[in-house]
């Protein structure tokens, strides 16, 4: 993807601090504003029970929907001059930068885990991150898959349980929904009929993984019903599908694709 297909709009952020006793400066939260339109786009911790004090959390907990208001009835500019002229004491606000934005939503996401280093709440805020790497094409090879850390979650996924994941795909296979180098959340339990969905395949023998769309046909027979052909399917007309020799020794499902996190710069 080209630098210039990327860069479609300009866009500004500030960060919102605080400075707290005993803590010093902390960073609550990112504001993004659409220089061309002039909406707001904002993302703030969601650990402020275990950042604050008693006295001071409910303050910090209202801020976003407060500025998030205002930004509404005031407009993102009014309020960035608001911001800036009269917000001082322990509650602060950087200089505006200015940003380069493919999408907002993913840019915000990007920012905030570039500027706020939020407590891992594991699995009600962070998701594991996974050292295997999935290709958007044939399988990939992958050394031993290890966790590398957590990745706060986007703030509208609530629901996270033990079976989500993040992983990187590699490939322009799976464009335009999967760009290449995307930091993806999967689900480990593929629920009901896999038919139509993208989902996280292994190469057992091979420890490799793909992402695909899934395609079956089975047939009944004595024992059952089984696969007579299991269809690998790319998204992206230009790079081949597959069939697989439906062989559940070799070949298993891992998981099925959520959403994307972030792309790769």
């Amino acid at each position: 993807m080209s630098a210039t297909a990327i860069a479609t709009h300009l866009g500004k952020y500030s960060i919102v601090e605080v400075d707290l006793p005993g803590q010093g400066v902390v960073s609550l939260g990112v504001l993004l504003q659409d220089s061309n339109t002039g909406s707001l786009h904002l993302r703030f911790r969601r650990d402020m029970d275990l950042l604050a004090q008693e006295e001071d959390l409910e303050i910090l907990a209202a801020l976003a929907g407060d500025l998030a208001g205002k930004a509404r009835e005031m407009g993102s500019e009014e309020l960035f001059a608001y911001l800036e002229g009269t917000v001082s004491g322990s509650l602060r606000i950087s200089d505006r930068e200015t940003i380069l934005v493919d999408d907002f939503s993913r840019t915000l996401e990007r920012l905030y885990r570039q500027h706020i280093q939020s407590n891992v709440i594991p699995f009600k805020t962070h998701l594991p991150r996974y050292s295997l790497r999935a290709a958007a094409g044939k399988f990939l090879d992958n050394e031993e898959v290890v966790e590398q850390g957590w990745l706060e979650a986007p703030e509208d996924l609530r629901h996270l349980d033990t079976g989500m994941f993040i992983a990187e795909i590699v490939g322009h296979s799976m464009e335009p929904v999967i760009p290449d180098g995307s930091l993806c959340i999967f689900h480990a339990q593929v629920v009901g009929s896999r038919t139509g969905r993208l989902i996280l395949a292994e190469d057992r023998q091979a420890n490799a993984y793909a992402v695909k769309r899934y395609k079956s046909e089975k047939a009944a027979t004595e024992e059952g019903w089984k696969h007579q052909r299991i269809r690998l399917e790319s998204l992206n007309p230009d790079y081949p599908s597959w069939d697989l020799v439906p062989d559940e020794e070799k070949y298993r499902i891992v998981a099925e694709f959520i959403r994307v996190l972030d792309i790769g710069q």
